[in-house]
């Protein structure tokens, strides 16, 4: 007897302050393009993000996900760059128009 997995996937997106819709970087789609917010953490990781460019008020673009859905692909500086999407989902974006 076959078995389908059936996946759902929830897409975080939150309103800040200013009214701006605001999720992280693992959340967007291909060719979506948003300004960076904050990376999360402190440790090594969060450390590592930003010395690749990950900084506030930089653009990224998400480029695409890997076919198995990790790592993603995202476009920084003109540099194209794969992060885990555990990595990805610790940079805070806000949505750009």
């Amino acid at each position: 007897m076959a078995q389908v997995a059936t996946l759902f996937l929830l897409r975080l997106i939150l309103i800040n302050e200013s009214g701006e819709l605001t999720t992280t970087l693992d959340q967007l789609q291909p060719g979506q393009k948003a300004d960076i917010i904050r990376i999360d953490g402190a440790d090594s990781v969060a450390s590592r993000l930003r010395e690749m460019g990950f900084v506030p008020g930089e653009e990224v673009k998400y480029l695409r996900r890997a076919p198995l859905g990790d790592p993603v692909k995202c476009s920084i500086h003109g540099c194209r760059i794969a992060v885990r999407s555990g990595e990805a989902r610790r940079v805070l974006v806000d949505l750009v128009a």
